[in-house]
């Protein structure tokens, strides 16, 4: 019997529309005693969640992690006390009532936006726009990809995403519905909130599409129906599981339904709400009990909605526990590592320590990603239409609609949707999301690497062609700016490493890393062997002296990526010269900052210091000083040949040794 077939007979005699108002009733005295909040989500989908929670979810609040649960993500994030009375309602533990009572308050669950926390029964933090939805196609891709492996046995469950006007009309929006509808994601349903209402006022101030027609050319099934009518919507949440394609479930609604002053208008968005409105809606709806309270019956159906989740979960754990490949299956739900996955880094780095390999870093990026596809079976890796430049598919399959098994997702030239999906393949758990672009194209993902930092996700986010060595192609793929906002971007930890050995140990910090994400900016243009050791991960401290003086230090010169070499090139000019020097590789600033003070003052040393960079001075003084030296760029780049540009914008060994010298 499924969930959907075995509802409890409490959460199923009891009135569906009483069941909504407790939501709706939960939501406004919230935002009335705060004096803030979005109340149109909440009064307007009221009856959808009901919908969905009573008679579909697949969730248990007595183990809010449960792996095989039903994800739910509420992408019009601001309407988060649709959320929050959701998870009070259905009897998660971590939302008490008194967290509803300080929705909005320091140190309360319930802040102005959903926020990361699983335990609680939030998957994801939403509010800009159109990330959750896009959190829910990686979510989705997730689910197919564990099921490919371990069978339906152990991964048998859906993603289901509230949707607002807004997050359909964000570019990411479309993206989303594009590649969901490609990929065949049977298991993605969208319940869209058709209030035709924004901030605004109307959605026809700026829009005039016929939004289910969108989804229907995109392959999705689409079902429209009466947002208000809780058995309506629980007849097309059971149609869509029938579909083998992602569905949308467009529901008209009317915003702020309940409260007669903003009911179907512009301020039903979010206009203050006061006493008399919910008085009001209380006299409307006639709801005759006090704010914040919820009558013992309508409690008691809304706990029973979790009970059948709670014997499905019951039956998970037996099949679990019977399953050959329980321990795998646990390990990845961890995520955990496999005891050997490092060995295929160990051996890279002594064969390019041996070798003296000089090649791009990119070309060495991919070659650790395709040796770890042994060893980290979990990884799935994400590229914006540029498998051949970054070369980090190589030996590993497509996932497609017809194989969820494939660990390499062709994302099309849809870098926003790749980086959100990535988040959510890493909020969902079990694999390893990582993602590959141009460095210059981050600006398009940077709003899902912003929410990666903010909910602590290990994603991985991998860049090539990182500074004016692109070369030809100009300044519209030089990033010389960039480098300074990831950096300044808190729990983001940003890798430039120096050659293959370096970016064998960036990659070896960023799999170990479990509480936030990591960025690797990486070369298109070869670089020498400079590390010709392959033992110890000197990386994992930031800052590590490549290149004593030999003797008493006249200058410290630090740099990162391709300039380690410009910098080991001056070195030995200034050697020539009598000058004795310092080289200092930077790989992670964020991890440098991190060390102790003796070690920091040991790498940096006291004499003057020079940094050096293919990129902006933007942070440089952190380290070097104000009055300290910078060999970098000013401006933006040019179009020629990298070692012209090199030399035109003066980023050179001699160059270096000048700034020594003066």
């Amino acid at each position: 019997m499924t969930d959907t077939q075995n509802r409890d007979a409490a959460s199923t005699q009891a009135d569906p529309g009483r069941m909504a108002d407790a939501i709706r009733f939960l939501a406004m005295d919230a935002i009335e005693r705060v004096g803030e909040g979005h109340q149109g989500v909440p009064l307007g989908m009221a009856e959808i969640a009901t919908a969905l929670y009573r008679d579909h979810l697949r969730f248990d609040p007595a183990d809010p992690l449960w792996p095989d649960r039903d994800r739910v993500i509420l992408s019009n994030g601001h309407g988060s006390m649709l959320l929050y009375a959701l998870l009070y309602l259905a009897g998660y533990k971590k939302i008490g009532i008194e967290q509803i009572r300080t929705f909005r308050e320091l140190g309360s669950h319930c802040a102005g936006h959903p926020e990361y926390d699983p335990a609680a029964g939030i998957e994801a933090t939403t509010g800009p726009l159109g990330q959750g939805i896009a959190n829910a196609v990686g979510m989705a891709v997730a689910e197919a990809r564990m099921a490919a492996e371990f069978g339906r046995d152990l991964v048998d469950h859906r993603v289901w995403a509230f949707v607002g006007d807004g997050c359909l009309q964000e570019g990411i929006g479309q993206e989303a519905i594009s590649l969901a509808g490609h990929l065949s994601l049977g298991r993605l349903t969208f319940l869209w909130d058709d209030n035709r209402i924004t901030d605004d006022g109307a959605t026809d101030l700026s829009i005039s599409e016929n939004v289910p027609a969108r989804f229907r050319a995109a392959d999705w099934h689409v079902v429209e129906v009466n947002g208000h009518d809780a058995e309506a919507v629980s007849a097309a949440m059971s149609v869509v599981r029938e579909d083998p394609r992602p569905s949308l479930v467009a529901c008209r609604t009317i915003i702020g339904k309940g409260i007669p002053r903003v009911e179907g208008q512009r301020g039903g968005h979010s206009a203050r709400l006061f006493r008399k409105d919910t008085d009001a809606a209380r006299k409307a709806l006639g709801w005759d009990h006090p704010a914040f309270s919820i009558p013992d019956d309508l409690l008691s159906a809304w706990r029973a909605t979790g009970t059948p989740g709670g014997r499905s979960r019951s039956d998970w754990l037996a099949r679990l526990d019977a399953h050959p490949a329980a321990a795998e299956f646990r390990r990845r739900i961890s995520g955990a590592r496999a005891e050997s996955w490092r060995a295929p880094l160990d051996a890279y780095r002594t064969h390019a320590a041996a070798m003296a390999l000089a090649q791009p870093t990119v070309a060495s990026s991919g070659d650790v990603c395709d040796a770890l596809a042994a060893t980290v079976p979990e990884m799935i890796v994400t590229c914006a239409d540029l498998e051949a430049p970054t070369n980090h598919k190589r030996s590993r399959s497509a996932f497609t609609a017809r194989d969820g098994g494939g660990s390499y997702l062709h994302c099309g030239v849809r870098e926003h949707l790749m980086g959100a999906m990535v988040n959510g393949m890493a909020a969902h758990g079990g694999v390893a999301p990582v993602s590959v672009t141009y460095l210059a194209f981050s600006d398009y993902e940077r709003p899902a690497m912003r929410l990666a930092a903010l909910m602590g996700l290990p994603s991985i986010f991998v860049f090539s062609h990182d500074s004016i060595g692109v070369g030809r192609n100009g300044p519209t793929h030089q990033p010389v700016e960039i480098l300074a906002a990831f950096r300044a971007m808190p729990n983001m930890l940003t890798f430039r490493p120096a050659d293959a050995v370096e970016t064998a140990e960036a990659w070896e910090i960023a799999l170990e890393r479990s509480d936030g994400p990591a960025l690797l900016a990486l070369t298109k243009q070869s670089v020498p062997a400079l590390r010709r050791d392959g033992g110890d991960n000197l990386s994992r401290r930031g800052a590590y002296v490549l290149a004593e003086a030999d003797g008493a230090r006249a200058a410290t010169i630090l740099a990162t990526g391709s300039e380690v070499s410009v910098a080991m090139a001056a070195r030995d000019l200034l050697a020539a010269r009598g000058v004795s020097v310092a080289v200092v590789s930077m790989p992670c600033w964020e991890l440098f900052e991190t060390q102790d003070t003796a070690y920091r003052n040991a790498v940096l040393g006291e004499a003057p210091r020079i940094g050096v960079e293919a990129a902006m001075r933007f942070g440089w003084d952190r380290w070097i000083g104000s009055d300290g030296a910078f060999v970098g760029m000013s401006g933006f780049g040019a179009s020629a040949a990298a070692e012209t540009l090199y030399a035109h914008f003066g980023i050179t060994a001699e160059a270096v040794a000048a700034a020594v010298q003066s």
